[in-house]
């Protein structure tokens, strides 16, 4: 990755802005600055979404993904990242930056949430057809998810037809390792019937650095009064649900948790259910 982005820095920089109109224009002026370093073999440019930035009258965020393939040894590397760029319509910068505060505009920016993201296995609680609904990301040892997050949904649950709230194992393993072997043991216990595992999943007492799978384990079933084994958490049905999370929250450009999106746009305040009437 750092390859990548070092690759595309050096490229990037001698371009900064550009007369454009369309999306099709930022996609050709994006591809004639990659393909100008030798670097890259092969590219694949999309551009996957385009949102109003709030803050900025008149300007858009343009979120692309760059499938490329680079030259390194022993045998090239194909590498995928997601960037935004900002347009006016007329120009496109790689970046805005708030003169007040000094923070960059990107940190601000979030793809849509789309339709497709709703899947029916993340529905934990209250009805699909609810008149608000609400998207979790995160990490059951994250310090400030085991605060949040049940408290969150102990809070909606109790209204149905209020708010359909959905739920996305997200594990931060380079922090919290035992994160992901919990996250798995989570979907298999809701796959074989088990009632309210998420919550419960929440009052595991277990090292977040345990390696140890059986450990994890004992510490889980415990808690949610199952039997789930090591071999469980491994099956087909249980890392494609597992994968797919990660590949939603890969889209939406999840980086943090505990992550909230109401009504599918991102709530940086983490507050707007509570408004709810």
């Amino acid at each position: 990755m750092l390859l990548m982005l070092k690759l595309l820095a050096t490229t990037l920089l001698l371009n900064s802005v550009l007369v454009a109109g369309d999306n099709e224009l930022i996609k050709e002026f994006l591809e004639k600055s990659f393909k100008n370093n030798a670097g890259i073999v092969a590219l694949d440019v999309k551009i996957i979404d385009r949102v109003k930035v709030d803050s900025m009258k008149d300007w858009d965020a343009v979120i692309i993904s760059v499938d490329a393939t680079v030259k390194a040894k022993p045998k090239n590397r194909q590498v995928k990242q997601k960037m935004i760029w900002f347009t006016s319509g007329d120009i496109i910068t790689k970046d805005l930056i708030d003169m007040e505060t000094g923070d960059s505009l990107k940190d601000s920016v979030t793809p849509t949430f789309q339709p497709i993201h709703y899947k029916k296995e993340n529905l934990i609680y209250g009805n699909a057809d609810a008149k608000h609904k609400v998207a979790i990301f995160s990490d059951p040892l994250c310090p400030f998810c085991r605060i949040f997050v049940p408290s969150a949904i102990n809070y909606m649950k109790k209204q149905p037809d209020k708010f359909a709230i959905y739920y996305y194992h997200l594990p931060l393993p380079n922090l919290h390792p035992a994160a992901v072997e919990l996250s798995q043991a989570a979907v298999a216990a809701e796959l074989k019937g088990y009632k309210d595992v998420v919550l419960n999943m929440y009052k595991v007492k277990v090292n977040s650095r345990e390696k140890d799978v059986e450990k994890i384990l004992t510490a889980f079933n415990k808690v949610v009064k199952s039997d789930i084994k090591a071999e469980e958490i491994k099956t087909k049905e249980v890392l494609s649900h597992y994968k797919s999370d990660l590949a939603i929250s890969e889209d939406l450009m999840v980086q943090g948790t505990p992550t909230m999106f109401f009504d599918g746009k991102i709530d940086k305040t983490k507050q707007k259910y509570k408004k709810v009437k």
